[in-house]
């Protein structure tokens, strides 16, 4: 890819779709070339906003350098099979598939036709989690809590809408697969137990190094909670993704009071500075632009799509067992 401006393809002009269009419309490193939204006015009346061409459909996709898919989850196989059987690199909101199977096969055929594949795993993209990469070490002990209020309009449970985040920050800071994943799930909602789509998720992953993994997922909390903990022998690395800030515990000391009931603990807390200021999306966008332009190790990016749904697809068939 040698263009300097690559022309960028969105299909989907939803929640999602809107927030990529703002994106790629503002990026100084690619051009909103053309939106593609079934929905015509939809579809024409995000266009418009954003300043590109509107079509309900593609077909060759000529004269596009790579294409975003951010369609509902049950188009992705599809939509990205047609994208990557002409050739085009392409950028999939997670999860990749509605199916592991499914997702393994993009994976295949982006491998088959030697073209970039990216999942929106968008929390890799998190300035503290940018920064929290740099200085954490061997981490034994994940506890992630991914909590939301209940969003109608989102049909699939959480395992693949929420757990798979904080699943694939597990296996990106322990830096393995699991050896293990298992989990339960709850159905609490009348349309969730009639869509079979999980309410809450809670799962366990077990690594080779011993290391373990707790991760809580659910759409049946009265506020949003974006939280990751990462123990390390000596230290606890607290990531707030919401707030994008992060917290380092150092217990020092603790001892017997000789006046009183009870203890007394010494603890060092540190904060350190998040060293990023890029919107997640935004950092995405540059991440998969610079795969189009410098010959990055696009092997690398596609390998590290599949972990994460993988152990998804198992904490979802142990959670029906």
């Amino acid at each position: 890819m040698t263009n300097a401006q690559p022309r960028i393809a969105l299909i989907g002009s939803g929640q999602m779709g809107s927030l990529h269009a703002r994106v790629i419309a503002q990026s100084p490193h690619c051009e909103l070339a053309m939106l593609v939204e079934p929905r015509e006015e939809q579809g024409r009346a995000v266009a418009e906003r954003f300043g590109t061409a509107w079509a309900p459909d593609f077909d060759d996709l000529d004269g596009i350098d790579a294409v975003v898919v951010a369609a509902a989850t049950p188009a992705h196989y599809e939509v990205a099979g047609r994208v990557l059987d002409l050739g085009k690199p392409v950028l999939v909101e997670k999860p990749l598939a509605a199916t592991y199977e499914q997702s393994e096969d993009l994976v295949k055929r982006a491998e088959a036709a030697a073209v970039p594949l990216v999942c929106g795993l968008l929390e890799r993209f998190n300035p503290a989690v940018r920064t929290a990469r740099e200085f954490v070490g061997e981490v034994v002990q994940v506890t992630g809590i991914r909590h939301s209020p209940f969003v109608p309009r989102i049909t699939t449970g959480v395992a693949t809408d929420l757990l798979i985040h904080d699943v694939d920050l597990a296996i990106q800071f322990i830096g393995s697969e699991p050896e293990l994943s298992k989990g339960v799930f709850g159905y609490f909602h009348p349309t969730s137990v009639e869509n079979n789509a999980e309410d809450s998720a809670d799962a366990v992953l077990r690594f080779a190094s011993g290391s373990v993994a707790t991760i809580s997922a659910s759409r049946v909390s009265q506020r949003k909670i974006r939280q990751i903990s990462l123990a390390e022998v000596d230290r606890l690395i607290e990531i707030d993704l919401l707030r994008k800030d992060i917290t380092i515990y150092r217990h020092i000391d603790q001892s017997q009071p000789v006046d009183r009931d009870g203890y007394q603990q010494q603890t060092v807390i540190e904060i350190p500075s998040i060293r990023y200021s890029e919107e997640p999306l935004a950092a995405q966008l540059t991440h998969f632009v610079g795969l189009l332009a410098d010959g990055a190790d696009i092997d690398a990016e596609r390998r590290a799509i599949l972990p994460a749904h993988l152990a998804v697809h198992q904490v979802t068939e142990s959670a029906a067992e």
